[in-house]
């Protein structure tokens, strides 16, 4: 059984940081783009950052550039995400991704349950 699992959500203070990880089991994900995204209450998910299989070749929404950072362990099998400067408008459910394309919408094979990232002002 493939599962994608997110961990390191958790409150923090407006201007602290935060390192989500994603752990891949039941296969391996070297050849795979892998993805963060994030949803908060009443509001759409919304992709945040992509990595390629690789490592080579990130993206990265607007409103984190410059502050978040997507990085990969194939050898882990595990994606990470960096995240620091936070703001309350990172409050959301955070969700790993993963896809054989590099790609910022939200059409990924599979998918984590999500960890919660509360940043409080």
């Amino acid at each position: 059984q493939v599962q994608l699992v997110e961990s390191g959500g958790g409150l923090v203070q407006a201007g602290g940081s935060l390192r989500l990880s994603c752990a891949a089991s039941g296969r391996t994900f070297g050849s795979y783009a892998r993805g963060w995204f994030r949803q908060a209450p009443g509001k759409e998910r919304e992709f945040v950052a992509a990595i390629s299989w690789s490592g080579d070749t990130t993206y990265y929404a607007d409103s984190v550039k410059g502050r978040f950072t997507i990085s990969r362990d194939n050898a882990k099998n595990t994606v990470y995400l960096q995240m620091n400067s936070l703001k309350p408008e990172d409050t959301a459910v955070y969700y790993c991704a993963a896809s054989p394309v590099l790609t910022t919408i939200p059409r990924y094979d599979y998918w984590g349950q999500g960890t919660q990232v509360t940043v409080s002002s």
